[in-house]
């Protein structure tokens, strides 16, 4: 039997929440009704997605897989209903955007927000991506400025940097690395299967570029999902501190000592040869502004 949207969304805000009950309060419906939806979900798909404890639920590593499947299909339905938005209407934004997944979700919004605020009528599209799509994006036209996290050069394009980041190595809070009294070498690294984003990730080019051929235990499309999957023990991550922040201070994800340089430098791009006019140049000043980086004579103009 097919699954129904809302039980696939009840399970990704399961995996991201860590609680059956605050994802029942998220989507508005009694913790009872959740329960037994999730069951049902089980039950159709033969499968145990989450392993409910009196700490919390988390979900199982073959809750990982569906949830990601499920996020996917969420993600498709999203986008049909916002085509169908944008035939509806006969204007397209003012401003096109398009960002990285690290920086859409945690600094993106403010910048944007900033710059509404300032002038309420300005219509903005975002596109969340990874960075590889995000630089093609800006490189075809398709959106007028992009933010990448991705580490090395970036062919035919103007960069700023906006922001600094720094993976943290993550794990489960059992998991024998936490008891360790020394850093993780890069060796040990290498060699221990992790969580992965997908390649053109800028999580996952900065951690190639950081430690060529690691081994791969789970490669997955989001960075919500790479953390559902090490919440889960299904192994060892390396993860924006701005993504997993609020696991850290409630103790669902515990940071590894590494001896490795795990910094990264968050761009804003823009076509080479350009010059950032009208809102892109002041959306670029904001995010500049707010990263405390210094302009060098005015965001409109190429560097």
């Amino acid at each position: 039997m097919t699954p129904d949207l809302e039980s696939l969304r009840l399970l990704v805000l399961v995996g991201e929440l860590g609680s059956v009950g605050r994802a029942a309060r998220r989507l508005g419906v009694a913790q009872p009704s959740a329960s037994k939806r999730l069951s049902t979900l089980e039950r159709r798909l033969g499968l145990v997605l989450v392993d409910r404890g009196r700490r919390g639920s988390a979900l199982t590593p073959s809750g990982v897989v569906v949830t990601e499947h499920a996020r996917r299909v969420l993600g498709e339905v999203d986008g049909l209903v916002a085509a169908a938005r944008a035939l509806r209407s006969d204007r397209d934004a003012a401003l096109r955007v398009a960002a990285s997944m690290t920086v859409a979700e945690h600094l993106a919004p403010s910048w944007i927000g900033e710059l509404r605020r300032a002038d309420p009528d300005l219509r903005v599209g975002l596109r969340v991506t990874n960075s590889a799509t995000v630089a093609e994006l800006v490189r075809d036209g398709a959106v007028d400025l992009g933010f990448v996290e991705a580490p090395g050069p970036l062919t035919g394009l103007s960069s700023r940097r906006v922001a600094v980041d720094r993976l943290a190595v993550v794990v489960a809070p059992d998991h024998p690395w936490t008891r360790r009294k020394r850093p993780v070498t890069p060796a040990e690294l290498a060699a221990t299967p992790l969580v992965v984003r997908e390649p053109g990730s800028g999580t996952r080019d900065t951690l190639d570029h950081a430690l060529p051929g690691c081994a791969v235990a789970l490669e997955l499309g989001s960075t919500t999902a790479v953390r559902g999957a090490v919440v889960a023990g299904v192994g060892p991550a390396a993860l924006s501190v701005l993504a997993v922040s609020v696991d850290l201070a409630e103790g669902r994800l515990v940071e590894v000592p590494v001896a490795l340089d795990l910094g990264r430098v968050l761009r804003a791009v823009w076509p080479a040869g350009r010059r950032l006019v009208g809102p892109a140049a002041t959306l670029l000043a904001l995010a500049l502004r707010r990263s405390g980086t210094p302009r060098r004579r005015a965001p409109s103009v190429v560097q």
